[in-house]
């Protein structure tokens, strides 16, 4: 008779999207910053003009504030500082 196991393997670790590599966050970041930068400027070169924002501007705004805001969590990593408190 053959005996089956029944242990399980342990799951792999899961690693981060951009690993813990400090100098991968910070480019991708700063980029992410960067290009945050460079939307934001678009329409505020029309409202500069005193030309009131379309619906269109507002959204492009928007996207440059969660640009900015995914490269400040890019950089800071808070997933990958958490601690399991099962443990």
């Amino acid at each position: 008779m053959s005996s089956k196991s029944t242990e399980v393997a342990p799951a792999a670790p899961q690693k981060a999207l951009f690993g813990s590599c400090w100098s991968c966050r910070l480019l991708s970041g700063a980029a992410l910053i960067a290009s945050s930068v460079w939307v934001y400027l678009g329409p505020r070169r029309v409202m500069q003009q005193r030309i009131p924002p379309n619906m269109w501007h507002i959204t492009q705004l928007t996207f440059a504030v969660g640009l900015f805001c995914w490269g400040v969590v890019v950089i800071v990593d808070p997933v990958g500082k958490q601690i399991r408190k099962d443990k």
